[in-house]
Order: C-alpha cells, then structure tokens, then sequence
C-alpha cells in the first residue's frame, strides 16, 4: 500500500534536469513578447525624439513638455529661447521640448 504511494509522488524520469530548454521555453517567449511590445517601441520613440532635438534651429515653431508653444530664437547645446508672445522670451531645457510644429508653405 505505501508503495504505491511512493511511486505516484516519484519524480520524472531522468531526475532534476529533465526537461532542458523547454523548462525555460516560456521565460524565453515571455521575454520576447515584452521586448517587441514594451522596449522595441520606447526605443525608437527615443531615437526620434533625439532626432528632433538635434535638427532644432532658429525659427522652429515648438511646444516644450509643459504645453508652450513659441519660436525658437536662440539655441546652445542645453538652452532653447523661446518667444512665446511679442518680445516675452524664456529659456528652457533643450531637453524639455516635445516637438516641432510644422508649419504649412
């Protein structure tokens, strides 16, 4: 009777490493549906926001993460002025600039 105990809470065969590469197969594919959804896309979001940042130049009309609009009348390497209204100028972090409007020809 204990026996038969003892053979239904027995292991698989083979011991502790059986299974291999299909133990871990499910790790492996959960790490791949993360990448393609969560850090394949932040990167390329990324790489096109420092795109943006390093074409800015004199005259762009930009919006700054904090939803001001204006256009760029000086730029340093970490300094964008923008004028925001006839002769009201502020400086912000070259950083802090969300985007570039485009503006119709």
């Amino acid at each position: 009777m204990f026996n038969d105990v003892a053979y239904a809470m027995g292991g698989l065969p083979g011991g502790i490493g059986a299974g291999g590469l299909g133990s871990f197969l499910p790790l492996i594919l959960m790490f791949v549906v993360f990448y393609f959804l969560l850090i394949w896309p932040q990167q390329k979001k990324a790489k096109a926001h420092r795109a943006v940042l390093s074409n800015l130049k004199k005259g762009d009309e930009a919006v700054t993460s904090g939803g001001l609009y204006g256009t760029i009348t000086g730029i340093t390497d970490t300094v964008v002025t923008l004028e925001i209204a006839e002769k009201v100028r502020i400086k912000v972090a070259r950083s802090s600039i969300a985007g570039v409007m485009k503006t119709p020809t």
